[in-house]
Parts: C-alpha cells; structure tokens; sequence
C-alpha cells in the first residue's frame, strides 16, 4: 500500500451571497439612512447590489424541495423580496454578523404567509365551483356555442359575487 503524507486541501462551497459583503453593504447602507434621516430627507434607495442578494435569496429558496412545483413561485419571490426591502432597516448589525440567516427567515415567512393567501383562494375558487354546479353546465354535448355562453354566464356570476 502506498500512501503520501500530502493532504488534499478541501475546497469551501462557494456561496452565492458573500455574507461579508452583504453585511458591510448592509452596515453602509443603515449608515446612509441614518443620515438622510438626520437631515429630514427620504430614505435612500436600496443599493443594487442589496437588491440583487434579495432576489437570489429568494429565489434560490424558491426553488428548493418544497416550494419547487408551486404554479405561483414568483409571487412567493416576490412577496420575500417585498418583505425584506420592508424590513431592512429592523437588521441590527451588533446583534448579528448573518445578514443572510436573517433574509431567509423573513423570506420562509413571506412564502408561508403567500402559500396561506393562495390556499384560500383555491378554496374560495372552489366553492364558487360548487355552488354554480359547474360540472353540470359545463357538459360537453359537441356544440362549441352553447358552451361558449354557458361559460361566459358563468364567468358573469363568479364576477358578480366576487364583488359582493
């Protein structure tokens, strides 16, 4: 057997949020509004460079196990991004260096809270299904008008009592 006394150096996973970076652009970031702040301007705008680490979290987050067959990914990356921009400014850089443990929480609570929306308007889209008796109308009898019209009254009706 032959062996050599030279280990191989592991190589660490390149992550695609450098967390230091993100942390200083963060810090920076605090830094501008405080000032803004002080001299009665509004609040900057987000740097690009924090907005690009928003989405990628997000997104990344999107596509993992769980919520990678959901028809409606990009509102749950929507919505994440939309939290985070709303709440940046709660980070506190002196209770934590981990900008990105930070995004993705509030990122997990923004796809649960669009999962919550969106199960209920499955359920709401179903009832109204049920309660127009929609198998019924819709029944395919090969004459492509009249179902046209079925249809089309029953479009009316859903937006009739969607209104209500």
């Amino acid at each position: 057997m032959i062996t050599t006394s030279v280990m191989t150096k592991k190589k660490r996973p390149v992550h695609y949020v450098n967390n230091k970076e993100f942390l200083d652009a963060l810090v920076q970031y605090k830094l501008d509004c405080a000032t803004a702040k002080e001299k009665g301007e509004q609040r900057p705008q987000i740097p690009r460079y924090i907005g690009e680490c928003f989405l990628q979290i997000a997104t990344r987050f999107g596509f993992q196990g769980n919520y990678a067959n959901y028809s409606y990914k990009e509102e749950l990356i929507s919505d994440a991004v939309e939290n985070m921009s709303r709440y940046i400014l709660n980070f506190d850089p002196e209770k934590s260096t981990n900008p990105f443990a930070y995004f993705t929480q509030i990122t997990y609570y923004a796809f649960l809270r669009r999962i919550k929306i969106e199960k209920r308007e499955s359920e709401k889209k179903s009832l109204i299904i049920e309660r127009l008796n929609f198998s019924e109308v819709m029944v395919d009898d090969g004459d492509y008008m009249d179902n046209y019209s079925d249809y089309s009254s029953i479009r009316d009706n859903v937006h009739f009592k969607n209104r209500l």
